[in-house]
Formats: structure tokens, C-alpha cells, sequence
């Protein structure tokens, strides 16, 4: 009662507001709590607009849009089409195979239709690791074409799916063609789909964006199989609308991934980012942003990219983590008498074969160390004219820009900490010593 009598004395009020929202930057307020004359809550907002975002929770990260990059919903929107779309086409190859293997068909048995189902899964499994063991370090350094080889695979293998009716007595070989291009996409498209989400998180939620990929992924997913399963329906028994549906769609799928590619702005470093930049900056001095390096890329594999001239995509031109015992013995000659003087603080050594300026790098080299020793073989192949050498320029260029070039670099949102490369696993060690010194 003493407590009560001292609020009432003291002729002041406590106002409670409740806010929801999981960011500082997206709160609105739901309600408002006051006790004069009596207890009341005054509800804001709507109910739905309540609902709603309760809703939008389960789809995008904690925070959206300021825990992830603006290229983050563009991306999932044409991610999201293409997924689509993949769903409805699964519907059309998967009701092919089945009739390939004799689904409703007296003639048809059980044990021959399991071998066969179990002989394309193996295949696909085998597969997916011999794609792992060649090419497993390169998904990181070139996500953006890997993505795309990823779902253009995807679709080489529904392609076979369907094709497999067509050829009964190669039923075998034309499923397990079809899989082993699966696997390829599915170690593929995983790899890289974790790049991209390291790439999107910007408060350290790359778990929360993941796992709300999976519900956008899921709900496509839901949607696609129920058009899909219409279409299906609606086409059975003719050919053409088969066909004609499938590859429409084949070629929606193949633009939506494209799309989403560009809208990509990666902000790492790799080979051929790292070569637009430096040309860049070499000609201007001045350094893109990684919305102005995104326009720029060539997304496609590099046969897609041959009848571009290799002066515009000088990293074509450079080869990292040259093997020694490789190099030829005029190369070996010139690298051992002429790099000691002009490396001699270096974690690289630079040499030139056949118009390719290779950097051998040491067993101690640091992830800084690499990526100096790639700037300078592309400022090497930049400078190279004709048979002259130009170590001694592209060093005094080194002396001068280098530092710069990194401080602007990182002044411009890149991430310098390392160069995104498939793995070295050619490296030397090497020692300088007198010329008069004799070697036991």
C-alpha cells in the first residue's frame, strides 16, 4: 500500500511501448501500455502487416536487408525462377524414365527395373567424387562459371532422362550419362552455393542465410512440383507438347541462371577479377568497384571466351605455381642466372615461356606473398613487347605501385587478405649464393 501511495504522490506514469522486429533498423511498434486513469493497451498496426512478417521470417535472414549485400534478393529472385522451373521439368523427365523402365507395363520386373535404378545412382555417386577430386579446389576461385556449368549439367542430364525412351535398347548408358551429369551439379552447385552465402553474410549469419535458402528453396520446390505435375498431365500421350515444353523451359532455366549470375558483385579476388582491376589501374590509375568489375567478367568457360584476344583477358596469360623441373633448359638457365638479383627479397620467381609468364613460389610463401607474386607476373605480361625482357621494369612498377595498388584496392570494398586460387601444389625453396661459391 506505501508503495502504491508513493507512485500516486509522485503524479508521474510509466509508458511501456512494445516494438517487434529482429534489427534496429526494421522495429515498428505494435503496442502501447499506460495505466491512467485505468490499465489499457493500445494495439498499433494491423494484424495482417503482424502476420505478414512473421511470415517474411521463415524466407529471409535475421535482419534483411541490412545483414546481406544488395546483390542478395536479385540473386534469389532469379535463383528462385530457375529453381522453378527446374522443378517442373523434373516432373517431365522423371515420368520418362519411368516409362523407360517399364512402370506399368506386365513385361516389366522388379529386380530389373532396382538394377537398373541402382546402376544409375552408382554412377552418379562415382561420378560426383572424380568431379570432387579434379576440380574441387577451383570452385571457390571462379564461382560464377562453375554455377552456371552446375545447372547447365543439370540439364544435360534431365535431357538424357527424357531422350531414354527414345533409345530402349542403350537404356542403361543413356541414365547413367544423364546421372554422372547430376553429380557434376550436385558438388558443384553445393561448393558454390556456400561461396555465394559467405559472399551475402555481412554480421556473420552465413548459417541463418543458408538455412533460410532452404525454406526459399523448399517453398519453389512445393510450387514447381505442383505445376509440374499439371503439366505433365496436360501433355501426356503428345510428344510435341513434351518436347516443346521442355526445352522452353530449358532455355528459361539457362537465362534465369544467367541473370543471376550477373547480378552478382563478388568482392574477392581471383585471376580474372584481379586482371580487369590491374589493367585498370595500370591505364588510369584508378581502381573499379566491385559493381564495375561484375559488368566486365566473363562469366562463361574459358572455350566459350577463345576468340576474345588474350590481351584483354590477360590472366590467360599467367600461370600460377609453375612445377620447376618443367621448364625447359633455356628457361632454366635464364631463371638461375638472371632471377637472383631481381627476386632477391621475393617469395616468387618469375619466368617466361612461350608468351606465358609463370611464378614459381616458395614452400614458405604467405597467402600475401601469392597474391603479390600473381600481380606481378599479370604487370609482367601487361608490359612484355615482342622478346624483350622487362624484369626490371615490371620490379621498379612493383616498388612503386604496388602498395598503392593494394591501399586503393581495399579504400574500394576488395578484400586483399588473399587471392582465390585453385590449389598450389608445386612450390620450391631456393638459395642465393656467391658465383664463385662451389657447389658440393
Amino acid at each position: 500500500m506505501e508503495g502504491i501511495s508513493e507512485v500516486a504522490k509522485s503524479k508521474q506514469q510509466l509508458i511501456i511501448e512494445e516494438w517487434n522486429g529482429s534489427s534496429s533498423t526494421k522495429l515498428f511498434k505494435t503496442a502501447t501500455i499506460f495505466a491512467s486513469p485505468s490499465l489499457s493497451i493500445h494495439r498499433s498496426g494491423s494484424r495482417f502487416t503482424h502476420v505478414w512478417s512473421r511470415v517474411l521470417q521463415a524466407f529471409v535472414p535475421e535482419g534483411f536487408p541490412g545483414s546481406v549485400t544488395p546483390d542478395y534478393v536479385p540473386f534469389q529472385v532469379w535463383d528462385s525462377l530457375q529453381g522453378l522451373s527446374t522443378y517442373i521439368r523434373t516432373m517431365l523427365s522423371t515420368q520418362a524414365l519411368l516409362s523407360a523402365i517399364g512402370v506399368g507395363e506386365k513385361s516389366a520386373t522388379v529386380i530389373g527395373a532396382t538394377f537398373q535404378w541402382f546402376l544409375r545412382d552408382l554412377t552418379g555417386m562415382l561420378g560426383g567424387v572424380l568431379f570432387t577430386f579434379y576440380q574441387g579446389s577451383n570452385l571457390d576461385s571462379n564461382a560464377k562459371m562453375w554455377r552456371l556449368v552446375a545447372d547447365l549439367m543439370n540439364d544435360l542430364g534431365m535431357l538424357m532422362d527424357l531422350l531414354s525412351p527414345l533409345f530402349p535398347s542403350a537404356f542403361a548408358f543413356v541414365v547413367c550419362l544423364g546421372s554422372l551429369s547430376r553429380s557434376f551439379t550436385g558438388v558443384a552447385s553445393g561448393a558454390t552455393r556456400a561461396a555465394l552465402t559467405q559472399h551475402f553474410a555481412l554480421q556473420n549469419n552465413a548459417a541463418d542465410i543458408s538455412a533460410k535458402e532452404g525454406s526459399q528453396e523448399t517453398m519453389a520446390t512445393m510450387i514447381g512440383m505442383a505445376l509440374g505435375m499439371l503439366l505433365a498431365r496436360i501433355t501426356m500421350g503428345n510428344p510435341f507438347a513434351i518436347w516443346f515444353s521442355f526445352l522452353f523451359l530449358t532455355m528459361f532455366h539457362m537465362y534465369a541462371n544467367y541473370r543471376a549470375v550477373r547480378c552478382l558483385s563478388l568482392n574477392s579476388l581471383n585471376f580474372q577479377r584481379s586482371s580487369i582491376l590491374l589493367q585498370q589501374f595500370m591505364e588510369t590509375d584508378q581502381v573499379l568497384s566491385p559493381e564495375q568489375v561484375s559488368t566486365m567478367e566473363h562469366v562463361l568457360p574459358m572455350w566459350t571466351t577463345s576468340w576474345i584476344s588474350k590481351d584483354k583477358l590477360l590472366h590467360m596469360r599467367v600461370e600460377l605455381g609453375v612445377r620447376v623441373s618443367s621448364l625447359g633448359h633455356q628457361e632454366m638457365m635464364d631463371l638461375l642466372h638472371s632471377s637472383a638479383a631481381i627476386y632477391e627479397k621475393a617469395k616468387y620467381l618469375l619466368v617466361e615461356r612461350k608468351g606465358i609468364i609463370g611464378a614459381i613460389v616458395h614452400k614458405d610463401a604467405s597467402a600475401a606473398d601469392v597474391l603479390q607474386s600473381y600481380i606481378h607476373a599479370l604487370v609482367v605480361a601487361k608490359m612484355v613487347v615482342g622478346n624483350r625482357s622487362v624484369h626490371w621494369e615490371s620490379q621498379s612498377w612493383m616498388d612503386e605501385k604496388y602498395e598503392v595498388f593494394i591501399h586503393k584496392l581495399k579504400s574500394s570494398g576488395w578484400k586483399t587478405e588473399h587471392l582465390l586460387s585453385p590449389s598450389l601444389i608445386w612450390k620450391a625453396n631456393w638459395i642465393t649464393e656467391p658465383l664463385d661459391k662451389k657447389i658440393d
